[in-house]
């Protein structure tokens, strides 16, 4: 198999989105500065009545590489993720990472997945491959994870165990042929969202085990309506999907008809 050339990364810029997480985002700064000094981390925060928008413009105040988004309301991860994607691909950065601010993603395993970008266009984090590792969530959690991601992979047909994975990192050139314009997504179903997108546009996604840790401060984003989003739209996707398979199979039925027994 032939290995298509990328360009090497120069630039990375971390996205973080934030919503009520003044006790966690300090610490995770810290410590992406620590790990990967050359990128630079880029805020969004969705007006945080905790004061959350105040302590990352403190953080950015000393430090020339950390910088804030303030959005006006509260609009969901998929929005904020997007509104961040549009600012740094205009300031040209080649690669862009995803991660949350509550210290489930590891910033000291983010090295590992920008190396597999020189193989990639999309590196996902994964927690349900070979090596990856969940701690501290519960048996119902898990099952309501694998599941989801199962049900994603079979109904989808997509090469990809963990496309709800919320830790990542995309080429800047990947995302602009993904066509974001029309991503209306949030949560879960916002990176399944993303994954199809980037897999129907013949990318390459490799996945890279992570330890995923349950956050130890502050209230879970996950709730019902979330996973309802996710649910519904990904059985959308998917009737759509099979539906495409069998008249795309009709129509070469069709051309293999002799030509004297077509209708």
């Amino acid at each position: 198999m032939t290995t298509t050339q990328r360009e090497p990364v120069t630039r990375v810029a971390v996205l973080i989105p934030t919503y009520n997480e003044r006790e966690n985002l300090p610490g995770i700064i810290a410590r992406v500065r620590s790990t990967v000094p050359g990128a630079d981390v880029l805020v969004l925060d969705d007006s945080s009545p905790d004061g959350t928008g105040q302590i990352a413009d403190d953080l950015a105040g000393s430090d020339p590489q950390v910088r804030v988004v303030h959005r006006a309301v509260k609009e969901g991860l998929g929005k904020a993720y997007l509104a961040g994607f549009a600012r740094v691909l205009d300031e040209g950065y080649d690669a862009i990472v995803e991660m949350d601010a509550d210290g489930s993603h590891l910033p000291e395993q983010l090295p590992s997945l920008l190396a597999a970008l020189g193989d990639a266009d999309v590196v996902i984090g994964a927690r349900w491959v070979r090596g990856g590792e969940v701690r501290n969530w519960p048996a119902r959690r898990k099952v309501l994870s694998v599941g989801a991601n199962v049900y994603t992979k079979v109904l989808l047909g997509m090469p990809v165990n963990d496309a709800t994975a919320g830790y990542r990192v995309y080429r800047a050139s990947a995302l602009r042929t993904m066509g974001l314009q029309g991503v209306e997504s949030q949560g879960y179903c916002f990176q399944i969202d993303l994954t199809l997108r980037a897999v129907r546009a013949g990318l390459t996604v490799v996945e890279v085990p992570i330890t995923f840790v349950e956050r130890e401060v502050g209230v879970s984003k996950m709730g019902r309506d979330i996973v309802r989003e996710a649910l519904t739209s990904v059985t959308r996707w998917g009737i759509e999907h099979r539906v495409g398979q069998l008249r795309s199979l009709a129509g070469r039925a069709r051309g293999r008809q002799p030509v004297g027994e077509r209708s």
